[in-house]
């Protein structure tokens, strides 16, 4: 039994020793996985099988990723980084990993990412960014991630997202976006409406609750009503130098008004009247009505117009049976003529 233990221990030494396993790392050969999770690494392990598909790291004190870290791993599949203290990634991090399908950085101390960082990761259809320190996500983040199905934000800093990142998504089916400091203001009806026509088309998302303004706090985003939210007031230009003079002093009075005013326009009414929902219902409602009244008449129309139809066809029937019979009547009368002459003879 012990030569049996022995055997397989030093199996294992080689194994590792040929396929060039990291320290404190476990490596099966089989299903090209490398789990070096709980090893108090600080970066990445350099000597990591360069057909490795998944790649566990989780549990670690990795802070930083150096650019090349991953580019001797073309056929990564599965990378998992969560659980350590990462607080940025560059936008080379994730070079030549077009294999990529799932990516979790979830539970860092994340603050920002660049745009161009997912833009090898082409083929990625899961993303788990939660439990981080992110306040807002560049423009063009999901430009190439087509193929993305799950995506995770939820439990980060949150407070507005930009609908134009979220349209890149065209396959997205799970999105998760709870836990953040959601301001439900002028600025986040754009994505509650999104966030509506991602459930008719049968996405799946969690509960979105408000943190400000004081009225809407902790109110399901989802559950307020549209009317709620007033246009976001326009940015006014600014005066020109023939009335600068003369209404600076008038704008320095009024400065702090002003900007008390385009905050309480861009908050959330508290009573809003339903006019305009119920002149609409009234417009479907009328027009409705009309074109009852239309369908009935082009009814009418055309059941009289069969009924004249059928009428002139029985007409014209009845005139060609009575042409017909017309010429044997006559001969009759004529052949009846005939005796009554010779008898007058």
């Amino acid at each position: 039994m012990r030569g049996k233990i022995t055997l397989e221990i030093l199996g294992l030494l080689f194994v590792h020793s040929v396929i060039g396993c990291p320290e404190r790392c476990l490596c099966n050969i089989t299903l090209k996985e490398v789990s070096c999770t709980g090893n108090g690494l600080s970066e990445i392990p350099n000597d990591v099988p360069p057909d490795t598909e998944i790649l566990d790291l989780q549990n670690n004190h990795i802070h930083t990723i150096s650019n090349a870290a991953f580019t001797d791993m073309p056929q990564l599949q599965v990378l998992d980084l969560s659980n350590n203290v990462i607080s940025s990634l560059s936008s080379n991090t994730f070079d030549g990993l077009h294999n990529l399908l799932n990516l979790n950085l979830a539970n860092n101390s994340i603050t920002y990412m660049d745009n161009k960082i997912l833009h090898s990761t082409e083929n990625l259809k899961q993303l788990d960014l939660s439990f981080n320190n992110l306040t807002s996500l560049p423009e063009g983040f999901f430009e190439n991630q087509n193929n993305l199905i799950w995506l995770g934000m939820h439990q980060n800093q949150l407070h507005q997202l930009d609908t134009a990142l979220l349209d890149s998504l065209s396959n997205l089916q799970v999105l998760l976006l709870q836990k953040n400091h959601w301001k439900c203001d002028c600025h986040v009806a754009g994505l509650k409406l999104w966030l509506e026509s991602f459930l008719y088309k049968g996405g799946q998302i969690d509960e979105i609750l408000c943190t400000e303004p004081e009225d809407l706090r902790s109110k399901d985003l989802m559950k307020i009503p549209h009317e709620k939210f007033q246009p976001c007031p326009s940015v006014k230009h600014k005066p020109s130098n023939a009335h600068s003079e003369h209404g600076s002093s008038t704008t320095q009075n009024h400065h702090g008004k002003n900007e008390h005013d385009q905050h309480s326009e861009c908050k959330t009414k508290s009573k809003q009247r339903a006019g305009s929902l119920r002149h609409a219902i009234a417009t479907i409602v009328i027009t409705g009505i009309v074109c009852g009244i239309v369908c009935l008449m082009m009814l009418a129309a055309a059941i009289y117009g069969c009924s004249y139809a059928a009428l002139m066809a029985k007409y014209h029937r009845e005139l060609k049976k009575l042409e017909h019979l017309g010429p044997e009547v006559e001969q009759g009368s004529a052949e009846e003529k005939e005796p009554l002459d010779g008898s007058q003879a």
